[in-house]
């Protein structure tokens, strides 16, 4: 287990004083980078090789949303390494040591010049000891659509949206899709599937749809393909601390 400190920013917050859903997938996405880093495996060792871990998928299930100045620990479990995959956990915890939100995420390995998955190579492995997994209900990593979404108004890709894979970074996507959830929706859990990578000068044609205490959402080309597939469950206030 790998783990980091933070606490809630300001600039992290919405206007109720809790964390934003976005600021908890950029904490989750840190710890995972900060972890490579750390092993010897970071974004500048890759790029040397042309080797780069890119995000397939997240769930994110959420028990509560810290306030302003609250101090977190975040921890990363890497458990399994399945072909082009490396799967980990993701936690946020309190001071006192009570889970506020957990994930599990699929992470592809690909070669930079091609474009394409490759396996992950035994030294790369040895640098992630394994773990047992996160005890929680693990579900498919493909976000299905459902029919008839609705189309809503095309959003250029901007410059910073972009990392240093010159892709939209992951939380950018996410941020994106929150804008056509109802006001007053309380996400309970998230599921993000990353298809096809977006970069600088794409435009994202939308469409979403709400049905069974759910919104769907995703970001797509002007065929209709989805760069990423997006599905956010709602969840009761007074379940939810």
């Amino acid at each position: 287990m790998y783990q980091m400190d933070a606490r809630v920013r300001y600039s992290e917050v919405n206007e109720e004083n809790r964390i934003r859903l976005d600021a908890v997938l950029d904490y989750f996405q840190d710890c995972c980078t900060f972890h490579s880093e750390d092993v010897g495996g970071g974004v500048s060792y890759l790029s040397a090789r042309n080797q780069a871990w890119l995000l397939a998928s997240w769930q994110i299930v959420f028990l509560a949303y810290p306030k302003l100045g609250e101090r977190l620990r975040i921890s990363t479990i890497p458990y399994q390494f399945k072909g082009v995959f490396g799967l980990r956990n993701v936690l946020m915890e309190n001071e006192a040591g009570d889970v506020l939100a957990y994930a599990n995420s699929h992470w592809i390995f690909v070669d930079t010049v091609s474009g394409r998955p490759i396996r992950i190579p035994q030294d790369i492995i040895a640098q992630y000891p394994l773990d047992d997994p996160y005890p929680m209900e693990y579900a498919p990593r493909k976000v299905r659509m459902p029919d008839q979404m609705e189309p809503r108004r095309e959003i250029p890709v901007q410059p910073f949206f972009i990392d240093t894979n010159h892709h939209v970074n992951n939380g950018k996507y996410v941020l994106l899709g929150e804008e056509f959830l109802p006001k007053g929706f309380l996400v309970r859990e998230l599921r993000v599937e990353y298809r096809k990578a977006a970069v600088l000068g794409d435009i994202f044609h939308p469409y979403a749809k709400e049905e069974d205490g759910k919104v769907s959402v995703a970001l797509s080309d002007g065929e209709g393909n989805p760069y990423v597939a997006m599905e956010f469950l709602r969840g009761e206030n007074d379940a939810i601390r």
